[in-house]
Formats: C-alpha cells, sequence, structure tokens
C-alpha cells in the first residue's frame, strides 16, 4: 500500500485489532458495477447523505460528471478527489454549489486510489481500493484492457467503519482546504452510525449482482484465459454481496449476533454424524450463512408464526422475499432453495410450500433445527443454569416438536451432538471471508476455533 493513502491508513489503525481487516482485490469492472449501485440508492432514497469520492484522476470524474449532477441534488454535499486534469473544474457539475472538488497533487497517494463513501441518516457504506502497481501485477505484467485493471481494497456497509474512513479522507482534505474540513467534519458528525435496513441491504446487494453480471456480458475480453479469470472475479463479488447481506443481519440483531456463525458449526456437524457427501455439507454450510438473509425470517418469527396448509394449487417452490435475490445467480439456487424451504414442518403444515417428510429437503431440515437449537442456546446464555443444563433444555424444547415440526431422525442426530457438547466437543466457528468468496464454492474451508466470550462459550 502507498505509504500516506486512505486505504493505508485504515489498514494501520486495524492491523494490531481484534478485527483486522481483511482486503481483496477487485478488477475494475467490478468497482464499476459496486458504484453504480451504491450511487443508484443515493439516486432512489431521500436521506440526503453526505459523499466524499476519489477518483484518480480528473478524466475518470468527467466520465460520470453527468452523474454527479443528478447525484448531486439528492445529496446535502459532494466532495471530490482526484489529481486535476484539462477540464476537471469547469465542467458544469463541479459549479454546483453543493459541489466540492479537491485537486490532489500528482505526488499524492491518494491520487491512485478509488473511493466512495456514502453517510446517510439511514445507512452508511463505502467502496475504498488502490490501483496495484506494476510490481504487484508481477509477471504478467501491466493489462492492456482498461477494465482488467486491479484494485486492492474493500467495499462494506460497516458503519463504524464508513465513519472511520470518512474522518481518515476529512483529515486529508484538510491538508488541500481546511475550511471544507471543518465543514465535511461538522456534516459527518451530525449523521450517528447505523446499520441499514434489511430492505435497503438488500436492495443494493440486488443492484450490486444485476450491474456484475451485466457489466460482464458486455465486457469484450479476447483470451479465453483471462474470460475464465474476469468470470472467477464476478463470481466472488457476487457471494459477497450476499455474504456482506447476512452478515449485517447478525450484526443488526444485538441479541444473537454471532447465529450464522454458531448455526453453520453445528450444521456442518450435524453432517458428518450424518454421512453427508462433501458437496452437500459445502451447500449446507452457504446456507446457515446465509439463513437469515430474508427480511421476513427471523428467530422470534421462527418460533412463534402461526402456519396453515397452503392452497393445494399453489406453486411447490413459492417465491419467497429476501430470498430471491439469491436466484439471480445460478450456483446460489440450490442454496436459495434450502432456506426458503427452512420453515417448512414435518407433519406438512409449515410454509411456504406444505411439504411434509422427505418431500422437504434434507439441508432445509437440519438448518430448522440448528437454527431452532442454537436460538434456544442463545436465549439461556444469560441464565444462571450449567452449560450442560442449556443444552439439555433446549434439545427437550425441540423434542417436543419432533414428528410435527423436525423430522424425529434428525432429533437423534442432534441428541448424539448435544452429548458430545455436554462432554466438552468444541465446534470450530467459521468466520466468512467476504473479501474472497471464491473459497464457499471452489477452496477448502479455513476453520478455526476461538473463544466467544459474548456467548459465553455455550456452542465451543
Amino acid at each position: 500500500m502507498l505509504e500516506g493513502s486512505i486505504l493505508q491508513q485504515l489498514e494501520a489503525a486495524h492491523r494490531h485489532s481484534t478485527r483486522p481487516i481483511r482486503f481483496g482485490v477487485y478488477y475494475k469492472n467490478t468497482l464499476v458495477a459496486l458504484c453504480h449501485a451504491l450511487e443508484d440508492q443515493i439516486l432512489t432514497d431521500d436521506s440526503m447523505p453526505l459523499v466524499i469520492t476519489a477518483f484518480q484522476q480528473g478524466k475518470w470524474y468527467l466520465q460520470e460528471a453527468e452523474r454527479y449532477a443528478d447525484i448531486a441534488q439528492h445529496s446535502c454535499g459532494i466532495t471530490i478527489m482526484a489529481a486535476a486534469d484539462a477540464g476537471f473544474a469547469e465542467h458544469p457539475t463541479s459549479q454546483l454549489a453543493n459541489v466540492n472538488l479537491v485537486g490532489l497533487y500528482p505526488t499524492d497517494s491518494v491520487a491512485q486510489e478509488w473511493h466512495l463513501i456514502i453517510l446517510s441518516p439511514k445507512y452508511t457504506a463505502m467502496v475504498i481500493c488502490q490501483e496495484l502497481s506494476e510490481a504487484d501485477y508481477g509477471s504478467a505484467g501491466l493489462p492492456t484492457s482498461d477494465l482488467e485493471r486491479k484494485f486492492y481494497g474493500l467495499w462494506t456497509f460497516e458503519p463504524e467503519l464508513v465513519q472511520e474512513t470518512a474522518a481518515i479522507a476529512i483529515a486529508h482534505i484538510k491538508q488541500y482546504n481546511s475550511e471544507l474540513a471543518v465543514k465535511l467534519l461538522a456534516q459527518k458528525d451530525a449523521i450517528p452510525p447505523r446499520l441499514a435496513a434489511p430492505a435497503e441491504v438488500s436492495a443494493v446487494v440486488s443492484r450490486v449482482v444485476d450491474y456484475l453480471q451485466t457489466g460482464q456480458e458486455n465486457l469484450s475480453v479476447s483470451a479465453a484465459l483471462h474470460q475464465q479469470v474476469l468470470d472467477r472475479n464476478l463470481v466472488s463479488n457476487e457471494i459477497q454481496a450476499f455474504l456482506r447481506m447476512a452478515q449485517l443481519m447478525d450484526l443488526a440483531d444485538i441479541n444473537n449476533p454471532m447465529a450464522a456463525a454458531e448455526v453453520v458449526a453445528l450444521a456442518e456437524t450435524m453432517g458428518q454424524l450424518l454421512d453427508l457427501p462433501a458437496w452437500q455439507i459445502k451447500r449446507l454450510r452457504l446456507a446457515g450463512l446465509l439463513h437469515r438473509i430474508d427480511p421476513l425470517q427471523n428467530a422470534e418469527s421462527l418460533l412463534t408464526a402461526t402456519t396453515s396448509i397452503p392452497d393445494q394449487n399453489a406453486p411447490s417452490c413459492p417465491l419467497v422475499p429476501g430470498v430471491q435475490v439469491l436466484r439471480t445467480m445460478p450456483r446460489l439456487r440450490a442454496v436459495a432453495q434450502i432456506i426458503t424451504h427452512q420453515t417448512e414442518y414435518w407433519n406438512g403444515t409449515g410454509e411456504p410450500a406444505g411439504l411434509a417428510g422427505d418431500e422437504i429437503p434434507l439441508e432445509s431440515r437440519i438448518l430448522a433445527l440448528v437454527a431452532d437449537f442454537q436460538c434456544r442456546v442463545n436465549q439461556q446464555k444469560s441464565s444462571s443454569l450449567s452449560r450442560e443444563e442449556i443444552f439439555t433444555q433446549a434439545l427437550n424444547e425441540c423434542r417436543q416438536q419432533q414428528s410435527t415440526r423436525f423430522d424425529p431422525k434428525l432429533i437423534d442426530t442432534l441428541a448424539l451432538l448435544v452429548m458430545g457438547l455436554q462432554q466438552g466437543l468444541d465446534l470450530p466457528l467459521i468466520e466468512p471471508k467476504v473479501s474472497t468468496g471464491m473459497w464457499l464454492i471452489d477452496s477448502r474451508w479455513d476453520t478455526y476455533s476461538k473463544t466467544n466470550e459474548e456467548i459465553g462459550t455455550y456452542l465451543q
């Protein structure tokens, strides 16, 4: 990373923290898709966010100048950093009252970065990247196609991280325009950090995937190998989008923020006890990470929802809000089906399709059971019960629903798992490497155990 760049300062601040930042490598077409999706959210929203950008060179800004004239109408202020080029300051958009330009010195490391930072009363989001150097490209050399240029960085909705990055960017702007920096700092401080609502994130993620797929279709890449590399990058970043949405679902639940990781650990162990093939366990893992992706599905509704026998003429696999975004990606359609049918009941009285018994996908049955078990254990984490008593109580509560809601054979498997937990079995919690999504499909899982003090180590 270039010394003094915004990316380098952010990385340095988290290098030795408990939550170091995981960066990824993005092709330019990916960044264009990400930025356009986030910009579209500004255009369709009425929250009037503060926007801070870096365009590397003025010529890249000029390509987006007309678009930013529209964005300015939906923003409280836009600050654009870029190395000064001919025509940069003369464009009409640059003359708007709420648009501020910061012409970077050619030697400024930020002139090699690409940023979009959005601070809204409703949500926060950012893309922050730095172009790879010639040495970083290695023996392959610099790319001949503009869209094959690579950038190192990340994108996120995490409020505290976006606010921190905005503060670093404003401090950098202060070197050029102290008066503007004071104004931006006041605007930033007036916007409290806030997690985006599930529907907000779902809309952005859906746009990101759409832009990624559309952009990929429009690429003109001569070499088949390069096309394959770009395809893998596309898949990786689509999965990143879904994982970030799921991650925010967990963060938004202050009472059960580790639900996904713990459900994955339980589901994987159940799969191993059932001797499922590796491909099925991998699919179950991904479904576990994403099992709360539907804004209409949460632990409370899963436990208390009333169900009825659906119309027999209804589709066998209804369209469930929130899960539909997964179906836009062919490789995730099976995962979408697993998540959709986790609310089916063994006796056929569940939703959304009224499937019964073995008609319900096995992964859906496993996911439903371990998600319910995890929720019950989590609810008792602050009680006076011992670890063993908590597991026993949660298992007994699940048993009360066997043959009605849950597969009785899976209850027996869960009992074996609980016996192991009571005897000290440690389950590795899997933290998704959101910066590199391909590992979920093609790579071996990098698992590890960690102590989770917040949850009382009940699932470890």
